[in-house]
C-alpha cells in the first residue's frame, strides 16, 4: 500500500515538471495546435549600469534595440530642479554597435541626419559647437579628422583683441572600445595630429595669452572616432569643470538645456540629454549640477556638448526632449550617431 502511494505521487510530480516545463516555453493550454513565435530582437533585459532609483528604463523606446543598448528617463527632482532627462547607455566594446560621429555638409537638424543615415539606426544626438555651415568642435570619424576643435580664439588683453589657444575637451573612443576624456588640441598642417594633455592650458581671460600648445606635456592621442566640446565637466573621477582655462561661456552658471557625454568606471558610455528653456516644465541645469547629475550616475570622466536650443536627442525616430528653440529642432553641423555595424 505504502509503495503504491509512493507510486501515485511520482506519478503526480513528474507530471506536475512536465505541466511546468510547458508553462515555460510558453505553450498553448487550452488545446489548441501551438503557436511558434519567429524569433524577434527584443529589447535588452539585462542592465548596463546602476543607475539612481530615478532613473526608468524606455522599454518602448527601446523596441527593437540589440543587447549593448539602453534608454532610461528622469522627471524626478534634482538639487530641488525639476528634470527631463534622457540617457541613452551603450557598450563601446560591443562589436555589433556603431558609434558613428558625424560633420553634416550644412546645418541640419538631428532629425534629419537620422533619416538620411543608411542602414538600421538606433539613437542621434547634437555634437559640438558650430557656426553657420562650420564646425567649431572636433570630428574624427574612422581615425580621420573631419573638423579640428578651435584653434583660437580673440579675447581682449590690455585694451586690445589677442590670439588665445585653448587646449579644449574631446571625448573619443579607440579602436578597441576604451572612453577617454582629454583636453587636446590639433597640430599638423592639416590639423590630423592629436595632442592630448593631462591638464588644461592655464588660460584665463584678463591674462596674457600662452603660447600656442606643442608636443610639450602631451601624448598623440589615437582615438578611432571622437566629438569635442567644451568644458570637461568630470576628469578621473573628481568634478573639475575646466570653462575658465577653455575660454567657454555658455550660461555657465543658469539653468537651459545641456547636453552631454560620458563614461563610468566599467567604460560603459553614457548620453546625456537635459530638457531647458522650458516656460512650462523643465527649466535646465547649470555647468555645476549637470556634472553633480553626471557623477550621481556614476560616470568617472564627462564632457560638456553644445546645448541650449542645440541640445536633441532621436531615439528610434522619435525625439525625446523638448527643443528649447521656438521653432522646434535646431539645425547643427556635428552629430553622433547610434546604429548597427555593418
Amino acid at each position: 500500500m505504502y509503495r503504491a502511494k509512493k507510486y501515485q505521487v511520482l506519478v503526480w510530480l513528474t507530471a506536475t515538471l512536465l505541466t511546468l516545463a510547458a508553462c515555460g516555453k510558453k505553450e498553448n493550454h487550452y488545446g489548441n495546435p501551438p503557436v511558434i513565435i519567429p524569433p524577434v530582437t527584443v529589447p535588452d533585459t539585462g542592465t548596463l549600469v546602476k543607475l539612481p532609483s530615478q532613473w526608468t528604463k524606455q522599454t518602448t523606446l527601446m523596441n527593437g534595440f540589440p543587447a549593448g543598448i539602453e534608454v532610461y528617463r528622469n522627471t524626478a527632482l534634482f538639487n530641488g530642479i525639476t528634470l527631463n532627462a534622457y540617457t541613452l547607455v551603450f557598450d563601446p566594446k560591443n562589436t555589433g554597435i556603431e558609434w558613428k560621429p558625424i560633420l553634416a555638409a550644412k546645418n541640419k537638424t538631428p532629425s534629419a541626419g537620422y533619416n538620411e543615415e543608411p542602414g538600421i539606426k538606433y539613437a542621434c544626438i547634437n555634437g559640438g559647437y558650430f557656426g553657420t555651415n562650420i564646425s567649431y568642435s572636433l570630428v574624427v570619424n574612422n581615425a580621420t579628422v573631419l573638423a579640428p576643435n578651435i584653434k583660437t580664439l580673440v579675447r581682449p588683453y590690455n585694451g586690445s583683441d589677442v590670439n588665445y589657444y585653448p587646449t579644449r575637451g574631446a571625448f573619443g573612443i579607440t579602436a578597441s572600445g576604451i572612453p577617454e576624456v582629454t583636453w587636446m588640441y590639433n597640430a599638423g598642417s592639416a590639423n590630423e595630429l592629436l595632442y592630448s594633455y593631462t591638464q588644461p592650458a592655464a588660460n584665463k581671460e584678463g591674462i596674457a595669452p600662452l603660447p600656442m600648445p606643442n608636443a610639450a606635456g602631451a601624448v598623440t592621442w589615437n582615438v578611432l572616432n571622437a566629438i569635442g566640446g567644451s568644458p570637461v565637466l568630470i576628469k578621473n573621477d573628481v568634478v573639475k569643470i575646466t570653462d575658465a582655462e577653455e575660454l567657454i561661456v555658455v550660461d555657465n552658471t543658469i539653468q537651459r538645456a545641456r547636453t552631454a557625454i560620458g563614461y563610468n568606471a566599467d567604460g560603459k558610455v553614457l548620453i546625456l540629454v537635459v530638457e531647458g528653456g522650458n516656460p512650462t516644465g523643465a527649466k535646465g541645469l547649470n555647468l555645476q549640477d549637470l556634472a553633480a547629475l553626471l557623477k550621481s550616475m556614476g560616470c568617472t570622466n564627462a564632457l560638456n556638448l553644445d546645448g541650449g536650443g542645440s541640445t536633441d536627442m532621436v531615439v528610434n525616430g522619435q525625439l525625446t526632449v523638448k527643443p528649447s528653440d521656438a521653432a522646434g529642432e535646431r539645425p547643427v553641423m556635428s552629430m553622433l550617431l547610434l546604429k548597427k555595424k555593418q
